[in-house]
This record gives structure tokens, C-alpha cells and sequence, in this order.
């Protein structure tokens, strides 16, 4: 049997995003594997450095389209760094509920990953009904359910409202009382162990090799956290626990995602505790925003994401737009070097499974 060239990409119902993977095979077992992130979203780094601080803005979600608000933290972050900005302490603890909104929503998100890759479609269905839940949040919040443009250098774009308030403490109770609905569905399902348990196996020395973060990594027993090891905004103020795995297959990570949730609902309800009044911003510019610069300098922040460590090295000139800004994608690593890597030798019906349980994000390879 001669070697055959497959294109497994973004028509799949097991393919995440505008992403694509060249596949070389012969029968039934991947030969070599070739990833190609797509021409829809690419080259971000330069974009941002042709643009206004402000404008940037509106571009940053774009960089991950599951999960914009990471971005958002970053640059917000990473610009009030350089230009010794205080944020008001309300500000930084509505931030911490956007970001772990979005975590949760991005996990629910890869329920129907999953259940793409494996043909269990039910688990689609719920995760995104589920999730849209969350987007409905984030649509009173900010005017738009996907990129949202909320958090910006200074706090917040605007305050929560007691209606917005209400919203997240009843999505919270909800989701919390759907948890156990998915553990019956998914996980102890035996067709879905059959697939995933032992299948698109990284051991720990490979996860540190490749630098694989989130749950990637903490599935081979490391329980490596940005917001535990290297604590931003209020994270060392909250409780909460970093679930951890040894197997390092696909079931694990999957599982993982599973256990985060209900620790990001107890984050997001002591931040709604613990949260005081006051104001949401602080006016970093007079006049003209579009004009504004930041003074020279460099800083490099990074938090934690759903996919692992993701941070913005950014560097000011002086000027009124960014002198440099480069991205660690999170999931760069496991999508690029790991699918050369690590998918030739398995079977073709596991490729999906390799890019859903490593939470594949097409636009931080080609960034």
C-alpha cells in the first residue's frame, strides 16, 4: 500500500477553527503530519505595531476567538506596566470575573470539541446551548458576544450593573447544577473512555520540552498555574484549587477542563464577595485617546489562559503606536511542533482528538 496525502481541515466537524493539518498516511496510520494555520487570522505582532495604542483594541480579541479576554488583560496589562498606571481595585477584580467567565465558556466550548472529534454529538449540543449562556453576560456587559473590547489600559470600559450582577449569579447556579449532567454524559461514558483514555499520550519530559502549559501539562502531574506560581490581579486573595492528572492521554485533559469549572465559580463568587466600590477606570490620556503615546520602556506579563501560559512582551519607543509586541500563544507549542512531532505514527481517527484535548488556537501559531 503506497503512501496518500489527506487534507483533514476546517470542513471536519473535528476541526477547530480556520486550521488545517496535511496529512500523509498510509492505511489507517499517519505517516507525517503538517500544520497549517490558515489565512483568515495571521500576523497579528506586525498589525499591532502599525496601529494606534488605542486601535489596537479592536484587534487584539481577534488573536484567539474563543477566549478574547486574555488578550485584552495582556495588552491592557502590559501598556499599564510600561506606563506605571494604577488601576482602581475594583476594576482588577471585575476583570478577574471576565477572565474566569471566559475560561468557563471556553471550557463548556470543548465539550463540543470533543464530542466533534468522537461523534458524540449530544455533548455539542449542551456545551454550546450552555456556554451561550455566558455570551448573553457578556453581551449586556459589553455590547458584543465575542469580542467584547472591555478591558482596556485602565480598569474597564464601564462598571457592573446590579442586572449584570444578577445574570452571573444565576448562569453560575446553572451551570453548576448541569456539572453532573456532563460527568454521566462524557466522562463516564464507556465509548468515550474507549477513545480517549490512553489515546494522544504527552509525558511530562515532553510537555517540558515542548513548553506545553495548562492542561497539557498538568496532566502529567505538574500543577503549573500562573495565577498560583506567578499570582496577577487578586488571585492570591481567593481560594481555589489547581486540579492535576498523571495519566497525560486525552481523557485526562478533557477531564481537567471538566474540574476547572466548578473552581472558576468559586473564584468569580469570592470576587463578587470580596469586590468594593468604586470607580471601574482611570483616564490615562487628555484629549485625543487615538493620540495618546506611552513612554519608553518594556514589560512582559503573561496570565493564565485555557490553553496555558499566555503573555505579551511589549516595548514603547516613545511613540504613538507600540515600537514591538510579540505573543506566546499558549497553545503554540502542542499545535505546531507538536503535531510534526507527535501525530505521525497514530491513527487517523485521533488526530482530532490530539487538536481538541490540546485546545488547538489557529492564530497563535501564525501570529
Amino acid at each position: 500500500m503506497g503512501e496518500v496525502k489527506l487534507f483533514f481541515g476546517p470542513n471536519h466537524p473535528g476541526m477547530h477553527g480556520n486550521f488545517s493539518v496535511h496529512m500523509y498516511v498510509e492505511g489507517d496510520t499517519v505517516l507525517k503530519a503538517r500544520p497549517l494555520p490558515g489565512f483568515l487570522h495571521r500576523g497579528f505582532e506586525k498589525l499591532m505595531e502599525r496601529r494606534l495604542w488605542f486601535q489596537n483594541l479592536a484587534l487584539i480579541p481577534r488573536i484567539c476567538v474563543p477566549e478574547p479576554d486574555i488578550n485584552e488583560a495582556c495588552y491592557a496589562m502590559a501598556v499599564e506596566k510600561i506606563a506605571k498606571i494604577e488601576v482602581p481595585e475594583r476594576a482588577q477584580w471585575i476583570r478577574m470575573i471576565v477572565l474566569e467567565l471566559a475560561r468557563i465558556a471556553n471550557h463548556l466550548m470543548s465539550f463540543p470539541g470533543i464530542g466533534g472529534a468522537i461523534g458524540l454529538y449530544t455533548s455539542s449540543f449542551w456545551g454550546t446551548a450552555d456556554r451561550d449562556r455566558i455570551l448573553d453576560i457578556f453581551e449586556n456587559l459589553t455590547g458584543a458576544r465575542v469580542y467584547h473590547m472591555y478591558i482596556i489600559p485602565g480598569g474597564v470600559r464601564k462598571d457592573l450593573t446590579p442586572k449584570i450582577i444578577k445574570m452571573i449569579k444565576e448562569t453560575l447556579d446553572y451551570i453548576e447544577s448541569r456539572l453532573p449532567d456532563y460527568e454521566n454524559l462524557i466522562f463516564k461514558n464507556r465509548i468515550v473512555q474507549t477513545r480517549l483514555k490512553g489515546i494522544a499520550l504527552l509525558d511530562r519530559e515532553t510537555a517540558l520540552e515542548l513548553g506545553v502549559t495548562g492542561v497539557g501539562l498538568r496532566a502529567t502531574g505538574i500543577p503549573y498555574d500562573i495565577r498560583k506560581v506567578d499570582p496577577y490581579l487578586f488571585y492570591d486573595k481567593v481560594e481555589f484549587e489547581v486540579p492535576t492528572a498523571t495519566e497525560g492521554d486525552a481523557f485526562s485533559r478533557v477531564y481537567l477542563k471538566y474540574l476547572e469549572i466548578p473552581q472558576s465559580i468559586k473564584i468569580i463568587r469570592q470576587a463578587l464577595e470580596m469586590m468594593p466600590d468604586g470607580k471601574a477606570n482611570v483616564p490615562i490620556s487628555e484629549g485625543n485617546a487615538l493620540r495618546y503615546r506611552v513612554p519608553k520602556g518594556q514589560a512582559y506579563v503573561h496570565i493564565e489562559s485555557t490553553r496555558g501560559e499566555y503573555g505579551y512582551f511589549m516595548v514603547s519607543d516613545g511613540g504613538e503606536k507600540p515600537y514591538r509586541v510579540a505573543v506566546r500563544g499558549a497553545s503554540y507549542p502542542q499545535t505546531f511542533i507538536g503535531i510534526e512531532k507527535y501525530l505521525p505514527g497514530t491513527r487517523i481517527e485521533d488526530v482530532p482528538i490530539w487538536l481538541a484535548t490540546m485546545d488547538v488556537c489557529a492564530p497563535e501559531v501564525d501570529r
